[in-house]
């Protein structure tokens, strides 16, 4: 943590996709369904979050055409702490807001998990996806609160730390996925309010 920003937060807001859901069953099941085996893919999907491209390039770099297979979040794809890290921020009276960029359905599929929060939006419902400055507008539209007063949370410096602090708001880095590993080297990562490697460990910095 660079400081003590935690004074006059009033709601974190969390990203989806490597934040709260672990997508790896998700996208090793299109590697399979595409023939490709998941040391190959994983390598290759790596080889893209270094060099700063949009990871859904996958399918062009390893030269083959994406699978036809959408994928669907489960409860079984949710991090052991995310469940356990939003009720005890509620606990402490803090609003959660959800949203990330998720495709179609996600919303309804992020809710049949059990997952509850004041908000939950995605890019696809608000036709704006990160990391325009739009989106974060959005989201303190939804809180109805000053940027100041929001914390993001999210794994990735260019679509969650860096754009989220441009608008105000403070920042939360989790460390702990591909994206999370990668960008941690960078020097931007220490833009970040809080540096963290799970979600409950930011609800014992919070409380």
């Amino acid at each position: 943590m660079n400081a003590d920003p935690a004074t006059g937060i009033r709601m974190v807001v969390f990203d989806v996709g490597e934040t709260l859901v672990d997508e790896s069953r998700g996208w090793l099941s299109q590697a399979r369904a595409a023939g490709i085996s998941n040391f190959t893919f994983s390598a290759m999907f790596g080889s893209l979050i270094e060099r700063s491209m949009d990871h859904r390039l996958i399918w062009k770099e390893l030269g083959i055409q994406a699978p036809d297979h959408v994928g669907q979040i489960l409860s079984s794809d949710l991090y052991p702490d995310a469940r356990s890290a939003l009720r005890p921020l509620q606990g402490i009276g803090l609003s959660v807001g959800i949203a990330g960029n998720q495709p179609e359905g996600a919303i309804k599929q992020l809710a049949e998990t059990g997952i509850s929060a004041d908000f939950v939006a995605s890019s696809t419902q608000w036709g704006i996806a990160k990391p325009d400055e739009k989106f974060f507008a959005r989201v303190m539209e939804e809180s109805g609160l000053a940027a100041d007063a929001i914390l993001y949370v999210g794994d990735r410096l260019d679509n969650d730390v860096l754009p989220a602090r441009k608008s105000g708001m403070k920042t939360a880095f989790n460390i702990r996925d591909p994206w999370g590993h990668i960008h941690a080297r960078r020097p931007e990562a220490n833009l970040a309010d809080y540096r963290i490697q799970s979600l409950e460990e930011l609800v014992h910095l919070l409380a």
